[in-house]
């Protein structure tokens, strides 16, 4: 007799499948598409020192419904950044045709009408619109009719300002770590509790520091307010222009024959011919020019390894002596304290990256990166900036991680300039997206276990009633 009941088992499933099957027809569902074709864009970074082409691609269909966008490819130019050639205008166009041609490669060809094409120029035009507005426009200009003979949706050639280099990197670090809104496992879009990141860029002619802040700035020149996702940011961001890694390196080095007649910073057993035209060409040494000098002059200098004049040296180009705000960072700079976590990229990385890796010296804390200066001879840029400058303690910079890439995207402004651009980050928060609803199959799933845990209380009543002694 128990076999017999045993054997009711499988109609009985059958029977729990077949009303879970029924009650799955009532169940709302909306349509599902096919997965759609990608979408690309491309945007050149012309920094002052190289120029780097990225493609970008994502979803179609996600234009406003967002999703990550990612890093396709990208190219780095050949040559120095098209600032340097502001006798040569037509030299800069020239230089990017390498690059423009892999992204005809790396993109489609049914979507090149359709790919927006971005040309932003940072520190390094910004000094040349500075001292030469003409050579400035003229290698837009070259650069502009370069970029126009190719099938891309071209969209414009422009400089950016320190502001926008400091919030585009800043909304790129965030949105790749999906800071802003992630997408759940059950298929809803929220908001993460973990808040942002600070991020901090140091590029060739310029750095930049932006992060969060819950209190207006002091200079309202220091500060942005970002609606995205249906979420208000306001934020702090500074650019110091002239304090980017090359132009710092040439200040050192005016400093150096200014003041020593030797290089502390430089290697003992290393010396070199400098040309005087070179040194004082920048904008940024103007100011340590001499009243008279023969530019076509090269002078004699040779490194002295010596990590406490170079420290000093460094100092030199830092002033805290005022600052008509209730805080500042340096040079008279308004600057809430620094909280919370930061992402440090571009040279910040590159630096960091050397001393970790090539040298092998532990650089975890500011205690262990100004050892790690001094084990190599060169006090660096770095470490004056992070701790002096910006005001990180042994507390907070141990919330700075050095990356180069997040979400296997370079780090940058360049990413977050494209998705402004081509709003691709909608203000208000995307809507759910899967083909039934959340709550429906809840639902499904209660009624469906109620059935299977019914049909096997059955079974289970249906044997013990056959083993009862009065069973017959």
């Amino acid at each position: 007799m128990a076999g017999k009941m045993l054997s009711l088992l499988p109609p009985l499933l059958l029977a729990a499948a077949g009303l879970a099957g029924l009650l799955l027809l009532c169940v709302p569902t909306r349509d599902v598409r096919e997965p759609p074709a990608l979408k690309y864009g491309i945007v050149l970074d012309a920094g002052s020192s190289h120029t780097a082409m990225f493609v970008y691609k994502w979803p179609a269909d996600k234009e406003n419904d967002t999703g990550i966008v990612g890093q396709h490819s990208s190219c780095d130019v050949r040559g120095g950044g098209i600032s340097s050639y502001a006798d040569n205008p037509s030299g800069a166009g020239q230089s990017l045709v390498e690059c423009l041609e892999q992204a005809l490669r790396d993109v489609p060809k049914e979507r090149h009408a359709d790919t927006p094409l971005y040309l932003g120029a940072t520190a390094g035009m910004r000094l040349l619109n500075l001292t030469s507005p003409e050579a400035s426009a003229n290698v837009l200009a070259a650069v502009t009719q370069t970029l126009t003979q190719y099938p891309f949706d071209f969209r414009g050639a422009r400089i950016l300002s320190g502001q926008d280099e400091g919030v585009f990197g800043w909304v790129t670090a965030n949105y790749l770590l999906e800071n802003f809104i992630k997408y759940g496992w059950v298929g809803r879009w929220f908001r993460p509790r973990k808040g942002t990141l600070g991020a901090m860029d140091l590029g060739g002619a310029s750095t930049q520091i932006t992060f969060e802040t819950t209190s207006p700035a002091e200079d309202q020149a220091n500060e942005v307010q970002l609606r995205l996702y249906g979420q208000h940011y306001r934020v702090y961001t500074h650019s110091f222009l002239c304090y980017g890694r090359d132009q710092i390196l040439q200040r050192l080095l005016a400093s150096a024959l200014q003041t020593h007649g030797f290089h502390p910073c430089w290697p003992r057993g290393y010396s070199t011919q400098v040309l005087l035209q070179d040194v004082y060409q920048s904008p940024c040494t103007v100011a340590q020019q001499p009243q008279a000098f023969n530019s076509s002059a090269r002078v004699g200098l040779a490194g002295s390894s010596d990590p406490a004049l170079c420290r000093d040296l460094v100092s030199r180009l830092f002033s805290f002596s005022s600052c008509r705000f209730s805080r500042c960072s340096f040079n008279g700079v308004f600057q809430p304290p620094v909280a919370g976590n930061f992402i440090a990229f571009s040279a910040f990385f590159y630096t960091v990256d050397f001393l970790r890796t090539v040298m092998a010296l532990p650089v975890a804390t500011l205690q262990q990166l100004e050892a790690a200066t001094v084990t190599v001879c060169n006090q660096t840029w770095a470490e004056q900036l992070l701790s002096r400058g910006y005001g990180f303690d042994a507390r907070t910079f141990g919330g700075v991680t050095f990356q180069k890439k997040a979400a296997d995207t370079a780090v940058g402004w360049a990413l977050g300039y494209m998705l402004n651009l081509t709003n691709l980050i909608p203000a208000d928060p995307p809507a759910l997206r899967k083909g039934t609803d959340f709550s429906s199959w809840v639902v499904l799933l209660l009624l469906f276990a109620a059935v299977l845990l019914a049909a096997l209380g059955l079974l289970l009543r249906q044997v013990r009633a056959a083993k009862s002694p009065g069973r017959i």
